[in-house]
């Protein structure tokens, strides 16, 4: 059996050895890497990517938007390895061959960090503290009947993202686009408001 898998080796050209190395070897970081995460062992570090566009200013992603983490870099060169392999077993030429190897990597890289950012930032408001939004303003989306004879819906921004969330008001009916505030929050996270102009009048 070695000796069969030895003369398979040396049978491969060094470009063969290069993409079949890279795949065997991250596909193995990927399956330990899976069986920690299903022993709750998963450790991974990651960098903020920060585009800067010059003088035309510049782009940056959310800071909990990570491009490189070893995730993501695992899968890289895992698809990098199998495409390069699969491209190579076409006939393709070396430039194609590294071009497709790297497309696929790259596309790989990004989806997994996007997953990542998708993942975390449902975990992060499912953890959200929702009294941050007591005397916070709102948007009616769906008109609120008046005096709780049933719910409506608000846009308010809640972690730097903007959430849609269930409505009542004590007052009169709030129409689809009305400008309102946030006094409190009753069961099932159903948000109270009041028009902003009612605070307005208090204050003045």
């Amino acid at each position: 059996m070695l000796l069969t898998v030895t003369d398979w080796w040396y049978s491969l050209s060094s470009m063969e050895q290069v993409f079949w190395g890279i795949a065997l070897i991250f596909s193995l970081l990927f399956l330990i890497q899976f069986g920690l995460s299903l022993l709750g062992a998963d450790v991974d570090a990651d960098a903020d990517v920060d585009v800067d566009l010059g003088d035309h200013g510049s782009f940056s992603l959310d800071p909990s938007f990570t491009l490189l983490s070893v995730r993501s870099i695992i899968a890289f060169f895992t698809f990098f390895g199998w495409m390069g392999v699969l491209a190579l077993s076409k006939g393709y030429g070396s430039s194609m061959v590294i071009l497709i190897a790297a497309g696929s990597g790259l596309a790989a890289m990004v989806t997994v960090a996007y997953l990542m950012y998708f993942f975390s930032r449902l975990a992060e408001e499912g953890n959200a503290d929702l009294t941050e939004l007591i005397f916070k303003n709102a948007t009616v989306y769906l008109t609120i009947p008046e005096r709780r004879k049933g719910k409506g819906k608000v846009h308010v921004t809640l972690n730097n993202s903007l959430r849609e969330m269930e409505a009542v008001t004590e007052g009169e009916r709030l129409d689809n686009g009305k400008s309102v505030k946030i006094i409190e929050i009753i069961e099932d996270n159903i948000l109270v408001v009041e028009p902003v102009e009612i605070f307005d009048v208090q204050t003045s």
